[in-house]
């Protein structure tokens, strides 16, 4: 016969059974995502163009921020810089001539002139009255008479040209013709500042830091302005670009930590939540099969901590998040 087991015994079994139970610690349910690595790459393109003089880093170098890149040959550039100044020195002279006024050798040579003329003048009235006085009695000709009226006219006419012109050389040139003159100084100054910032074009430096991680082009090559020079590559702040499914979504949060594990590295690293789209999209083509592409996900960056020089661009890495759906969600999303 078979022994049913007491009541007090089975209720002791049960007992242990929940304690046990309990006490096994459900595993936690980690959310892992895969993606590839991706860093800032800037495109260094030259302003000007020109024959390419210098381009001294290779490959795989090191760049700070400022430190030259490239440099263009300039012998084009320090005629037409040398041109323009010249043109300066002129507009500046021109404006100081003008902005000097009349010399007062001209003003004593038109005064000189004047009082000439008022001489001549005066010595023409004299003649013409004596000889209206001779005419009348007989004694000068008609001819005489009018040959010293005529002169008398042709001096007084020189006479009035000539204190215009006395009144011109004293006042000097006019506001008009001195703002001209300034014009065309700030033009002139424009072009040499213009010419003076090709020049300073002509060498290229890099922007931030980073590393040259592309070479397009090579000293002696004759290139357009913005022709592509190098790429250069912010290694030191990579980040890892994933994408998970709603669910999962709901779980995860900005600055949380993760652990990221790249190929052919034991170690895991560290990665913090930087980015989570607001905006579905489907997988990225590059997902290999056709039923991942069809899925709805969200894109989140992977903010990466690179002092050992690990990550590169391209590279695939795995993420894992813990999975804490309890926290309360973060407002940048």
């Amino acid at each position: 016969m078979s022994q049913h087991p007491k009541p007090a015994t089975l209720c002791l079994i049960l007992t242990v059974g929940a304690l046990i139970g309990c006490a096994q610690p459900r595993e936690s349910s980690r959310i892992h995502a895969s993606g590839h690595v991706e860093a800032t790459e800037v495109r260094i393109a030259a302003k000007i163009g020109g024959r390419l003089a210098e381009l001294p880093l290779q490959e795989g170098a090191s760049v700070h921020a400022g430190e030259v890149v490239a440099r263009f040959e300039t012998v084009d550039i320090d005629n037409d810089l040398a041109r323009a100044r010249g043109e300066l020195a002129a507009a500046e002279a021109r404006l100081a001539l003008l902005a000097a006024g009349t010399r007062r050798e001209d003003l004593d040579r038109v005064a000189a002139e004047v009082a000439r003329l008022g001489a001549d003048l005066a010595a023409a009235r004299r003649d013409v009255e004596r000889l209206d006085g001779l005419a009348s009695r007989g004694t000068a000709t008609e001819k005489a008479r009018d040959d010293a009226r005529t002169r008398m006219a042709v001096l007084d006419h020189a006479l009035a040209a000539a204190q215009a012109e006395q009144a011109k050389a004293i006042a000097g040139p006019r506001p008009q013709e001195i703002a001209q003159a300034r014009a065309q100084r700030d033009a002139a100054a424009a072009l040499v500042a213009t010419v003076e910032q090709r020049r300073a074009d002509a060498t290229v430096v890099a922007p931030r830091n980073g590393v040259i991680t592309q070479r397009t082009a090579e000293p002696g090559e004759i290139l357009a302005p913005g022709a592509l020079l190098a790429v250069l590559t912010d290694l030191d702040q990579p980040w890892l670009t994933v994408y998970v499914d709603e669910p999962s979504l709901a779980q995860i949060h900005l600055g949380e930590r993760v652990t990221v594990q790249a190929d052919g590295h034991t170690d895991a690293f560290e990665g913090t939540v930087s980015y989570i789209a607001k905006v579905a999209e489907f997988t990225p083509k590059n997902v290999q099969t056709p039923e991942e592409r069809a899925k709805l996900v969200f894109k989140v960056k992977l903010a990466l901590d690179n002092r050992e020089g690990v990550f590169k661009p391209g590279m695939p890495a795995d993420a894992y998040f813990q999975g804490t759906g309890n926290k309360e969600k973060g407002s940048g999303r």
